[in-house]
């Protein structure tokens, strides 16, 4: 509560103001400094700017999957963009879905809860056209979806939910598991209205025409993996993970790889007639010294270099020097 002022202090304030020592428009700057920033309880912000980052992240590479997923079976060429992620009331998102429409309900351990996949009347009746012979090119009329249509319909989103599983894979593992199909949206009671979700949106561009997909993914789902939605942990560390595990795997594959290694004590020249009557106990002279290193070969490249010798009952060389030295500072 503001301080009392005593009628001194309100003479003084009235005679600077009558002086114009003090402007009145100055009295209210510090109620301007301290003002509260509204906030609706009913909507309340859960999702940080960086977690939607993430999610839009991770559903960016969703919408190209799809893209792929959609031409494979529709053999149109379908181009899937994210288009929004926001955060919404749950209510605020079952006011603005058509009906009839196509809900599928699923879960997603480790996940928690129900997530929504919406795919829009439009979306729908057109892939359905093209599924049972047509060009998709038809005026799509806005009609209640028969059982036929019901079950075409699960058949392609059972297949687009579950690529879900790879676009998730930078995150964390998950198991898509379709629960329900709904085709009226005022039905649908898995969360309270005022819950807070992410809402995604993709445009679906097929046959020239432009319809949309939305997924609903509640808070309450993705709460207890919030810590993995921040970007620049989650992807480096799943970075950081992956690039162990390929360079375990290269090196294992190269482990494998049989390489011929030649080591070559010297160099001579010899007539044709000298090599045809050279017989057993003979000597050929090298142009090296017995005390010089000598090249090994790797393949057909001079990589290090060794002294001749014994091993047991075998003979070998002893590795002095590595004379690649792009090899060099590789290793180093």
């Amino acid at each position: 509560m503001a301080d009392v002022l005593s009628q001194n202090e309100i003479d003084s304030l009235l005679s600077a103001l009558s002086t114009g020592e003090l402007e009145s428009n100055e009295i209210g700057k510090d109620e301007e400094q301290h003002k509260v920033k509204l906030y609706d309880f009913r909507s309340p912000q859960k999702f940080s700017k960086e977690h939607i980052r993430t999610l839009e992240l991770i559903h960016d590479n969703y919408a190209r999957i799809l893209s792929n997923y959609l031409t494979g079976q529709t053999r149109q060429n379908v181009k899937v963009k994210i288009e929004t992620v926001e955060q919404i009331a749950y209510e605020e998102f079952i006011h603005s879905v058509q009906n009839p429409t196509i809900m599928t309900i699923f879960k997603m351990p480790p996940l928690t809860g129900n997530i929504i996949f919406e795919t829009n009347p439009q979306f729908s009746l057109q892939v359905i056209d093209i599924l049972l012979g047509g060009k998709g090119d038809r005026k799509v009329q806005t009609k209640e979806f028969t059982d036929i249509d019901i079950n075409i319909m699960k058949q392609i989103t059972n297949g687009m939910i579950g690529n879900l599983k790879l676009a998730w894979a930078s995150i964390v593992e998950v198991e898509p598991e379709i629960e329900a199909v709904e085709t009226n949206p005022g039905v649908n009671q898995t969360m309270a209205p005022n819950d807070p979700v992410a809402l995604i949106t993709f445009s679906v561009e097929m046959n020239k025409r432009s319809t949309f997909i939305n997924m609903c993914i509640p808070y309450l789902s993705i709460e207890k993996i919030l810590d993995k939605l921040v970007v620049q942990y989650a992807f480096r560390n799943d970075d950081e993970s992956l690039m162990a595990e390929s360079r375990e795997k290269i090196e294992k594959g190269i482990n494998k790889v049989d390489v011929e290694v030649i080591a070559e004590l010297g160099h001579t020249s010899i007539t044709v007639d000298d090599f045809l009557r050279l017989t057993v106990g003979d000597v050929i002279k090298l142009d090296a010294k017995s005390s010089s290193p000598i090249k090994v070969y790797v393949g057909n490249e001079e990589c290090y270099y060794a002294k001749p010798g014994t091993t047991g009952k075998n003979m070998g060389v002893i590795i002095l020097d590595i004379t690649d030295k792009e090899v060099d500072e590789y290793e180093q």
